[in-house]
């Protein structure tokens, strides 16, 4: 079942590559956004937003983060951040979230792409250079201006968009890996297995909003 998402994804994966007319990984990395059903000390097997049922291989190097919710005024200048947005009509972006980085995470991703959480979103990892209130048909939310090293956007953020942060939770990966646990996971194909390279995932419920 899994290489039904490599084949869905590998487009996705590739544009930016093809964009800068780099080769396409022979095994692209693609993004599950799911719910955990079941799991061991080699296998995770995991509910998709599908509904898609797909076991991944555990490695023992596999990379865990526990991501937790910030508000809005956390959101400062000088923060690095991302967002996925939408784009509107006027050229600014509509978040439909927002992550802050730890400072040790400062320039992770850096720039703006296509971002597969809904149709048409993106991207941005960015530099907060500049905040205010949100146009008044946004009341309560911000304007940011992100800028990053090849360009600057404007991110209307509103009011009800999820803003969080993320910390190393491998220490506590057999508290925070349990069935029910909301998680978004970087996996790939390795020696003809679906495997998972990194899991984000929230405590006690709390879902991953990227």
């Amino acid at each position: 079942m899994f290489k039904h998402f490599l084949a869905t994804l590998t487009l996705a994966a590739t544009l930016p590559l093809a964009l800068a007319q780099s080769p396409a990984p022979a095994n692209p990395t693609v993004r599950l956004r799911a719910t955990i059903e079941k799991i061991d000390a080699s296998s995770l097997t995991v509910r998709e937003r599908s509904g898609e049922v797909i076991t991944l291989v555990r490695p023992a190097a596999m990379d865990v983060s526990e991501v937790f919710p910030l508000a809005l005024a956390d959101i400062k200048p000088g923060s690095y951040i991302g967002t996925a947005a939408m784009p509107q009509a006027d050229g600014s972006q509509l978040a439909l979230e927002v992550v802050v980085f730890p400072e040790a995470a400062r320039g992770t991703g850096e720039g703006h792409r296509p971002w597969d959480l809904r149709p048409e979103s993106t991207m941005t990892n960015a530099t907060v250079a500049d905040l205010a209130a949100a146009p008044s048909t946004v009341p309560g939310g911000q304007k940011l201006t992100l800028r990053y090293k090849d360009g600057e956007k404007t991110v209307i953020v509103p009011p009800d968009a999820p803003v969080v942060s993320f910390k190393p939770g491998k220490a506590d990966e057999n508290t925070l890996l349990v069935p029910g646990a909301k998680v978004m996971i970087t996996a790939q194909e390795q020696g003809g297995k679906p495997t998972a390279l990194r899991v984000i995932v929230g405590r006690n419920g709390f879902a991953p909003p990227m």
